[in-house]
């Protein structure tokens, strides 16, 4: 009997990931930080890994955080969930990935109002899950209501907030460029973000 497609998938996905990760580090860019599959509450590489096959969707995340590590050890890796306000959703999937060995060290969090709830959802979500797993947070796309959402990441206890991504920049709500690339006055807002909540510490 041939190996099965899980096997294949899994070896395909160790062998990409690590290819990736070493011509990065080899050229002076290694990553920092680096997550699996991109707002994986519903999975990644289906049908294989839905989440409809949490052990199969398991072993595909630990085989691309096994590629990463065996590159660069200390790059830290991110669980990324598109459940920013969503805490029931939020505890149960993390819940049935740690129960299933996937190692993470940093929570990443989607948060468009439009989907993921209120930002007062978003606060008790992310206070939630800091008091269940103590890891730090970070919301990695956004878009709208951004002053609302720097204070509520950054005002997280234990300074676990990290921080914020923007996504899309030209073409979601509250976009900071226009068609031409020329940015706004909303750039200028981050400025503000870093003098406010990124001071350097003396």
């Amino acid at each position: 009997m041939g190996r099965s497609i899980l096997y294949r998938i899994k070896k395909a996905l160790y062998d990409y990931t690590k290819s990736v990760i070493t011509t990065l580090k080899e050229n002076g860019v290694t990553p920092d930080m680096v997550q699996i599959g991109n707002e994986i509450n519903h999975g990644i590489v289906w049908p294989e890994g839905s989440v409809a096959h949490p052990d199969q969707l398991a072993q595909l995340l630990c085989a691309g955080t096994a590629a990463v590590k065996s590159v660069s050890p200390e790059t830290q890796m991110m669980l990324h969930v598109a459940l920013g306000g969503q805490n029931e959703e939020s505890v149960a999937f993390i819940d049935q990935m740690i129960a299933r060995s996937v190692h993470f060290d940093v929570i990443g969090l989607s948060y468009y109002p439009k989907w993921h709830g209120t930002l007062d959802d978003l606060h008790h979500n992310m206070n939630d899950l800091i008091r269940r797993y103590d890891k730090d947070i970070i919301v990695v796309e956004y878009s709208a209501k951004k002053d609302e959402v720097h204070k509520t990441v950054f005002d997280l206890p234990g300074n676990k907030g990290k921080g914020t991504c923007i996504w899309e920049p030209l073409n979601t709500w509250e976009s900071v460029f226009d068609r031409n690339g020329q940015s706004n006055e909303l750039l200028k807002k981050y400025d503000a973000y870093k003098a406010t909540y990124l001071k350097e510490k003396k």
